[in-house]
């Protein structure tokens, strides 16, 4: 096999091995479909949410790389699963595990190319860029946005409280992009009064 055949093929290995993604299941439910969402089909939506938000970022971005990270931002969980955001776990376990499981899979691509993707999650992970707080306040933002459209519901099936909202998501949105956490407050407000959030 020539040299140009075995980068192709690791590469066709790595996403072959990410297609697993798509069964690791959510808590949220697509709007107007009756099944949990997949953890491929938020890493999608939230780099469009990105791509479509992007002018509300306080700072300048590299809107690529923003959109590099919401695609690969989830990878681990083909390893660990999902855990909602919040569940009372200890964080710093957690991370190793998915940082175990990203070095696994990304491993699967050829050197350069999977140092570069594993650099990139451990910089979403830290936030210590505009591009990594942008790309979290998305990941956060996304299923707040679905269980605003299904009148909370996983916030209600988990026992959610708006507090733990504000505290553990809406935080992230304001880090990363203050407008859509000023419009996430008053939206929770409503949401509140509707009996959107769990007891």
């Amino acid at each position: 096999m020539n040299a140009s055949f075995a980068v192709l093929q690791k590469q066709i290995d790595f996403i072959l091995e990410v297609d697993k993604l798509k069964s690791v299941l959510r808590k949220t439910k697509p709007v107007g479909l009756d099944r949990y969402e997949n953890s491929a089909e938020h890493s999608w939506q939230a780099a469009l949410l990105a791509l479509s938000m992007a002018e509300h970022a306080p700072e300048a971005l590299d809107i690529d790389k923003v959109i590099r990270m919401m695609l690969i931002h989830d990878l681990g969980e083909i390893d660990t699963g999902d855990e909602i955001v919040y569940a009372a776990t200890d964080n710093a376990a957690r991370e190793a595990e998915e940082l175990a499981a990203i070095r696994r899979i990304c491993g699967l691509l050829p050197g350069q190319q999977a140092a570069e993707l594993v650099a990139l999650w451990q910089e979403f992970e830290a936030r210590v860029s505009p591009e990594a707080r942008f790309a979290r306040a998305m990941d956060r933002l996304m299923p707040i946005l679905l269980n605003l459209n299904r009148q909370g519901q996983s916030w209600r099936e988990n026992g959610i409280s708006k507090q733990q909202v504000l505290t553990m998501a809406v935080s992230k949105v304001s880090d990363g992009c203050p407008l859509a956490g000023q419009w996430l407050e008053q939206a929770l407000e409503n949401a509140e009064q509707q009996g959107f959030f769990g007891s």
